[in-house]
């Protein structure tokens, strides 16, 4: 080789700089970047940065309520087994990007890479769990009731409507699955706000939503400062419940207050260590049971009942 093209090739050689990622929120099955065009920096557990997340605000806030309320009606009408079988498919997907949410629960948490991993397969079995409950939690709760006359009186339980999730602000993946998958799982649709400190999975996790045929608007995610988008949506008339999990105690009261205003339901936060099997309670925190009277009618000349 010639020392001409020898210099060449050197000169052609660099160094290739990385592609950072670039956060955005999940608001009606798309990604925009936050409405007042705020970011703020998110660190590891050793106070390494580790990107720029989006800081939402009161609008984003409010997008993000009529993107759920135009996905319920859709939602909620779907058969319980299709819901399942879209809650399932959003477990089939973290399964295929399971290493890019070990590493960011690791860097979140300050796990070890063993540790985060198993954060990450409890979370994915957690979907599946969640999937194989949504046409079963009828039976549970629902049922026929015993009553005096000719009437049949059957119990069902429906989805209350548009559901306000604070995740966790220390389980920035299983307990954030914990939260979502009940609400979703019987019919609701979902605004979440991210853990303030560690949002980074839950962003990510807004991708998976996005190719896991689970319809836009049913779960948006937003991050930033807890309190700054909480209050804005516990106040929002078209909010039809509140999950406090995130909240610390003082927030938690501010919140509750504001939320009596329509007569939200509120689920107060309290220790739950997400670990640990789930039960019913999330699933049917935010169902409403219908009653339906019927008369039964008469079989016969003699006025007998069926």
């Amino acid at each position: 080789m010639s020392e001409k093209s020898e210099k060449s090739e050197k000169s052609e050689k660099f160094e290739r700089l990385s592609v950072f990622k670039t956060y955005k929120l999940y608001v009606g099955g798309k990604f925009p970047r936050s409405e007042s065009g705020r970011v703020y920096e998110v660190a590891d557990s050793k106070g390494n940065w580790l990107a720029n997340a989006p800081q939402s605000s009161r609008k984003d806030a409010r997008d993000a309520v009529v993107a759920a309320r135009k996905a319920f009606g859709g939602w909620s009408g779907a058969t319980a087994y299709n819901r399942g079988q879209i809650l399932y498919r959003i477990a089939e997907m973290l399964e295929g990007r399971k290493d890019q949410f070990v590493r960011e629960v690791a860097d979140a948490e300050g796990l070890s890479k063993a540790k985060a991993a198993a954060v990450v397969d409890a979370a994915i079995d957690r979907w599946v769990w969640y999937a194989g409950w949504t046409d079963k939690i009828a039976q549970v709760v629902g049922g026929g009731n015993p009553v005096a006359g000719p009437f049949f009186n059957l119990s069902s339980p429906e989805p209350t409507g548009v559901v306000v999730v604070l995740a966790p602000q220390d389980s920035s993946f299983l307990g954030l699955v914990s939260v979502i998958a009940p609400v979703i799982a019987t019919g609701n649709t979902a605004v979440v706000i991210a853990s303030e400190k560690s949002p980074l999975p839950a962003l990510s996790l807004g991708e998976v939503l996005a190719t896991s045929d689970l319809p836009g608007g049913v779960v948006n995610v937003l991050s930033g400062r807890t309190a700054e988008i909480a209050a804005p949506l516990a106040a929002h008339q078209d909010v039809n419940a509140i999950d406090l999990a995130g909240a610390d105690e003082v927030l938690a009261k501010e919140l509750e207050i504001a939320a009596a205003d329509n007569l939200k339901r509120v689920l107060r936060p309290q220790p739950v260590d997400y670990s640990s099997a789930p039960g019913t309670e999330r699933l049917t925190a935010f169902l409403e049971t219908k009653t339906v009277w019927h008369p039964t009618g008469s079989l016969g000349a003699s006025g007998s009942s069926y």
